[in-house]
């Protein structure tokens, strides 16, 4: 077996008959906010983005970038401190990231969907003086201001750039967006930013450990994973810079919407917005309607996408936040011609650390073997090791163990202690994975998500891969409970939520039963239970913990576990 020290996918770096180079060092030293700059300067007109039908050129995204800017250092924000925003996809968005930046501040995507509690501990625990929200959050955000250090709300209206309406007057109290950026002029302070040191982003994540944390993403971390995506793509860069498009379906305050979002800005993408990315039907008749170059999404929209039969498309696909599963995949090729590139990444690593470059190579003419579910090989200078979770040691070839990545990418640490949550710059992802001989990668589980039967290690995923496999599965999770019969043991329940066409008229022994053909007996599910929803995280993936703990609670309700 091949080792990982033996880094085999060096020999794998090349898309098609193009060989991509084995280094990008030295990465750019750069401030982020100077990508929007160098698009400004050499694609003036060409449309930056479009929303709900308005379009906006990069001139005028700089524009609105640079009054915001000085408004924001106006409202007394300076170089380091965090401005928070929770916002959609929209252009404001946007906007306000640049516009933060520009200001020398750090900016601090929240969900629109946390409630008072969540934004109390991320807005307070960053600092940040300065929110610019939807109305929509106006309520949520004057309810934590007495337990945070808010001094300044700035409000948005969410047909603020896709209507003619005049500017109106925002509620007491507040600063309107369209206002401020209208009332100052756009000539942004020359802020001195260290590149090295110097946050752009500042997102709260669950990490490795569970907890929430905020992730220390410098400008530099950012600047490398751009050249990373930038990385893979370099064959085809002269006819797509500045002269294509992205569909942007996932959430921008989530770090995979929020990085590809700076790519396109960095290629001189045309950005197209998709308010709500659980709204399949508005993305199915977009990207039938403008076929773009690119669009990320996650697997539960690709799912979706499967059910609504999206038809032929030249589109290339990307896929990332959570894991593929074979069967989607699968049918998704089928229908549209095109493969799905998977990629992996952590909010840690400020963009991706594997690539599934098999998949993209279609698009140059030539086609390598696909290695379907894989997230493929690491970026360059992305070191990897993968560690034995029974020892703690460096695993043996072949075996599966929880991944561990290094490299210019890697976060400065945990808010607010650089270094924290790194060992010796290593960063534990807490992801089961394995790696074979050509040095692709393939994860099996998350090391919190793995169940435990008496003994035997099942790796949730690969049930999960399997439901997948029956043709009445739409979406489905499978998770470990607590077993009251054997104290410290597992079983494994199945949630599933299916096609219309088979609503009633499949059951639980049916699944069980196909789960029996394809897994050990101790892995196939004990329970089956058929929901018409699942759980969605804000960035739509499938929620096992939510549904753990759910479980859990019942049982103990319900007297089956003290």
């Amino acid at each position: 077996m091949v080792t990982v020290r033996e880094e085999p996918w060096l020999k794998n770096y090349k898309l098609g008959p193009y060989k991509l180079p084995q280094t990008k060092e030295p990465y750019p030293v750069i401030a982020i906010h100077s990508l929007l700059d160098s698009a400004a300067a050499e694609f003036a007109d060409k449309p930056a983005c479009s929303y709900l039908g308005h379009e906006m050129s990069y001139v005028e995204l700089k524009q609105e970038a640079d009054r915001l800017a000085t408004a924001l250092v106006g409202l007394g924000v300076g170089r380091g401190d965090k401005v928070a925003t929770i916002l959609p996809t929209c252009p404001q968005f946007i906007i306000s990231d640049f516009g933060i930046l520009k200001a020398g501040a750090v900016h601090v995507p929240c969900s629109i969907l946390h409630k008072a509690a969540d934004l109390t501990y991320e807005v307070g625990d960053s600092g940040a003086e300065t929110v610019i929200c939807s109305e929509m959050s106006l309520d949520v955000v004057n309810s934590i201001k007495d337990n945070t250090r808010i001094k300044n709300v700035i409000i948005s209206s969410l047909d603020d750039y896709c209507s003619q309406e005049p500017v109106k007057d925002p509620p007491q109290g507040t600063y309107g967006f369209r206002k401020l950026i209208s009332d100052n002029d756009a000539a942004p302070p020359d802020v001195d930013i260290d590149p090295m040191r110097d946050l752009v982003v500042l997102p709260f994540t669950g990490g490795a450990t569970g907890s929430p944390k905020g992730v220390m993403v410098t400008h530099y971390n950012r600047a490398a994973a751009l050249t990373h995506t930038a990385w893979y793509m370099e064959p085809l860069k002269v006819g797509v810079r500045g002269k294509t498009s992205m569909m942007m379906p996932v959430a921008l305050f989530h770090q995979y919407g929020h990085m590809m979002m700076h790519f396109a800005v960095y290629w001189g993408l045309k950005i197209y917005l998709l308010p709500d990315p659980r709204d399949i039907d508005t993305l199915y008749e977009m990207l039938t309607k403008h076929r773009p170059f690119l669009c990320a999404c996650v697997p539960t929209q690709y799912s979706r996408l499967v059910s609504r039969g999206l038809g032929r498309m030249n589109t290339m696909f990307m896929s990332g936040a959570a894991a593929l599963a074979v069967d989607v995949a699968q049918r998704f090729k089928q229908q549209t011609g095109m493969p799905i590139t998977e990629a992996y990444g952590l909010s840690e690593t400020s963009g991706g650390t594997h690539i599934n470059i098999s998949a993209f190579s279609k698009l140059t003419g030539f086609m390598l073997a696909e290695k379907l579910g894989s997230i493929g090989v690491p970026t360059p200078d992305t070191e990897v090791k993968i560690m034995d979770l029974d020892t703690g040691e460096e695993a043996a070839p072949g075996k599966e163990g929880e991944l561990w990545v290094r490299g210019p990418q890697v976060m400065l640490g945990y808010w607010p202690e650089p270094g924290k949550g790194l060992v010796d710059g290593w960063l534990p992802t807490g992801d089961v994975v394995r790696m074979d001989d050509d040095g692709y990668f393939y994860i099996t589980d998350r090391v919190k998500d793995m169940a435990n039967i008496s003994g035997l290690k099942v790796y949730t995923r690969l049930v999960d891969d399997v439901l997948y496999e029956h043709p009445a599965v739409g979406d489905a999770i499978a998770i470990g409970i607590p077993d009251p019969e054997r104290p410290g043991s597992d079983r494994i329940k199945a949630f599933v939520r299916v096609k219309p066409e088979y609503e009633g008229k499949v059951t639980d022994d049916v699944i069980i039963s196909h789960c029996k053909e394809k897994l050990p007996p101790y892995a196939v599910p004990r329970y089956v239970e058929f929901r018409p929803e699942l759980p969605l995280t804000v960035t739509e993936k499938l929620f096992k913990r939510q549904l753990r703990e759910e479980e859990i609670d019942r049982m103990k309700a319900s007297g089956e576990l003290q």
